[in-house]
Formats: structure tokens, C-alpha cells, sequence
């Protein structure tokens, strides 16, 4: 793996990245839409939505079924993620400790809207790592996979498209990242991760995957 020179800025995804979030968020999702009429299995529903905003993936489900979901759908969710982040979200493994050796600009950039995302940070106590440098895709016009975030992060941040290094574990994500001109390193440690993801984001860009959260350090002094 090669760099032009060391980055400047890590900008981090955050579900399936910093908090193994996916199949907690999934499982609230799958069950909500069941209850719309809309089945899909948890394999389906990763494979499909993971990394877009939930308004995208609304969007898409509402297109294939011809059907609106209800008003309070999205609340219902959101409450009900709320309710189980508290009971059992977790950070990922390893990633105190790599945020803690780390001594590189970092950030946070997610699709999700900010209280979930700040909710997230705070369950698993990362908060204090990023505040007040965490970004989410309710700030900006588009979410990933367009660049619209990712440049709005390195903005913030006073840095260069081209001196920032991503982490990314979704498609979307990684398209997001390459579009805006930035380097990608894929995560695939995520308990949502099958066999096979690491090369949909190797074909989306990322130039290199890890599996493991406390090897980060040592990849980036190999940049």
C-alpha cells in the first residue's frame, strides 16, 4: 500500500467501523418493515442498504412496493435502535486502544442522521475521541454513496480532499470516499461482514483491508 505522503486527516465511518452497530440497526429494521408487509432476510437487507442513509433506503423500498410506510416509521425505528444501542451496543474490538495510539487529525463521517450517531459514540464512550469533529450526512445536500460529506468533513477540518485517509466497512462509503478524491482502507472486522465483502469494497476502491481494529497503527506507518 502507498501513499503520496502521510495523511493528514483520518476521517472515520462509524457503524461497522468505530461500533459493530449493523445487525443490531438491521434487526429494528427487518422487524419494522414486516410489520409494513415489506420481508427481507438480514443477509438481503446488509447486502442491500447497508451504508445508504435509512431516507435512501425508505426511498428505495417505497419505489419497489408502489407503498408509502407510515408516518411515524422512521421515529419507531429510531426509538426503538435507541432502546437496544443502550442494552447492547458495543465498540469494536481494539478500537480504544488504536484511537488512543493514534496521533493523527481524526473525524467522524456517517450516513447517520446525528442523534443516532451521537447516541452511538456516547453508548460506547467515544465520543470524547472526535467531539467536536463528527459529521453526519443530515448536514449536507446527499449522502454517501456521493461526496457531498466526505468533502464537508475534510472542509471542517482545514485539509485537503487528497491528504485525508478514509475507513470505511460499507460500499456506499468507499464510492463515497474515491469520489471525493480521497484514499480508502476498507474494515471488514464487523460482525456484519460474510465472506466475500472485502472484495465488493477492494472493486469499489479500497486499496487495502483489515480485519482487525488494533492493527490500524500499524498499517498507517506503512503508508
Amino acid at each position: 500500500m502507498s501513499f503520496l505522503k502521510k495523511p493528514e486527516l483520518l476521517i472515520f465511518d462509524c457503524d461497522g467501523v468505530l461500533v459493530d452497530s449493523e445487525l443490531i440497526a438491521t434487526a429494528v429494521h427487518i422487524e419494522a418493515l414486516a410489520k409494513c408487509g415489506y420481508i427481507i432476510s438480514a443477509e438481503e437487507y446488509n447486502d442491500r442498504f447497508v451504508g445508504m442513509t435509512d431516507q435512501q433506503s425508505y426511498s428505495v423500498i417505497e419505489s419497489e412496493r408502489g407503498f408509502r410506510l407510515p408516518e411515524d416509521h422512521h421515529e419507531s425505528v429510531m426509538a426503538e435502535i435507541a432502546n437496544r444501542y443502550a442494552r447492547d451496543l458495543r465498540a469494536t474490538s481494539g478500537v480504544r486502544q488504536t484511537l488512543q495510539a493514534l496521533n493523527l487529525k481524526k473525524c467522524v463521517a456517517s450516513n447517520s442522521d446525528t442523534t443516532k450517531l451521537c447516541l452511538a459514540l456516547i453508548v460506547t464512550d467515544l465520543h470524547s475521541f472526535f467531539w467536536p469533529h463528527v459529521f453526519s450526512a443530515s448536514q449536507v445536500a446527499r449522502g454517501k454513496p456521493a461526496p457531498d460529506l466526505f468533502l464537508f468533513a475534510a472542509q471542517n477540518m482545514k485539509t485537503p480532499a487528497g491528504s485525508c485517509l478514509v475507513i470505511e466497512d460499507s460500499v456506499a462509503g468507499t464510492q463515497a470516499a474515491v469520489a471525493a478524491g480521497m484514499t480508502v482502507i476498507g474494515f471488514v472486522g464487523g460482525s456484519h461482514c460474510l465472506p466475500g465483502h472485502g472484495g465488493k469494497l477492494a472493486e469499489a476502491g479500497a486499496i487495502e483491508l483489515f480485519n482487525d481494529m488494533a492493527t490500524l497503527p500499524q498499517i498507517l506507518a506503512g503508508l
